[in-house]
């Protein structure tokens, strides 16, 4: 069995979940801790443009899963949910960070929780967009600015290509070599992100003859940012354009990219 099946078992389990989620708060009532060792973890998904339900990217579920086990790790506890009536002003002051895993589409909140989580970032909130975060809530520009940028296009299928690391003193990529090779779903964005401190680039060239030929659209040149993060509205954000496959949840230097972007999320560490 792998770890990702039994991860998945787990997940499916109300009662298991129910459980740990219990013995957290508990735990976390005896220390008297505050917001900020508890993150809310998202992965609702909204409708495309044609008012269905948008695509569901299933590493949703063990990348929620990764970051529960993250937190036991590192004495924070992650809230899983798909329902955006969490977003109110009274249940977001609890957590420190909200991340929003492969959230794809529109709609995803509604007008009042929208203002509720605007609220809750201008309070000095943080946030935390993991893949698919960037393709959603087109019409919500507060939302693109937190994120960054919006995503365009992909090259087909996961190709392997190799990420440039153009900033090797942040605590989200000082763990990584200075040329890092991995397979995942290689996200092209709209336009460039803004005022955002860049961590990644993908070096496009390093991927085979024919990826970009087929995807023409996914192609960025020499400027391919991936990862970034800035201090925005008075809070914080970290967006990372990997994850799209369940096996980069196993994936011990992805793993440490992402959770120190949730710390600096959390105001735990620096960039």
């Amino acid at each position: 069995m792998t770890n990702f099946t039994k991860y998945y078992r787990g997940f499916c389990s109300v009662a298991l979940i129910a459980a740990i989620a219990v013995a957290a708060s508990c735990s976390s009532a005896k220390k008297g801790s505050s917001k900020s060792n508890k993150v809310l973890v998202f992965h609702k998904i909204g409708v495309n443009d044609r008012g269905v339900r948008a695509y569901a990217h299933a590493s949703r579920i063990p990348g929620s899963i990764a970051i529960m086990k993250l937190g036991t790790q590192n004495n924070f506890v992650a809230d899983t949910t798909s329902d955006e009536n969490k977003f109110t002003p009274e249940n977001l002051k609890q957590y420190a960070a909200v991340i929003f895993v492969s959230t794809t589409g529109a709609h995803i909140l509604n007008d009042a929780h929208k203002a509720a989580f605007t609220a809750y970032i201008q309070a000095g909130g943080g946030y935390v967009g993991i893949h698919a975060a960037s393709d959603g809530e087109y019409d919500w520009a507060w939302y693109g600015k937190l994120v960054g940028a919006y995503f365009k296009a992909h090259p087909m299928g996961t190709p392997t290509e190799t990420i440039d690391v153009v900033d090797r003193t942040s605590a989200a990529t000082k763990m990584l070599p200075a040329r890092w090779e991995r397979k995942d779903e290689w996200y092209a964005f709209r336009a460039l992100p803004q005022d955002v401190h860049v961590l990644l680039k993908l070096d496009e060239s390093s991927a085979a003859a024919d990826v970009y030929t087929r995807s023409p659209q996914a192609k960025m040149g020499a400027d391919h940012p991936l990862a970034w993060w800035h201090d925005y509205d008075g809070g914080r954000a970290f967006y990372t354009a990997l994850g799209h496959t369940d096996a980069s949840y196993e994936e011990p230097l992805f793993l440490q990219h992402l959770l120190a972007g949730i710390e600096y999320a959390m105001g735990r560490k620096k960039m």
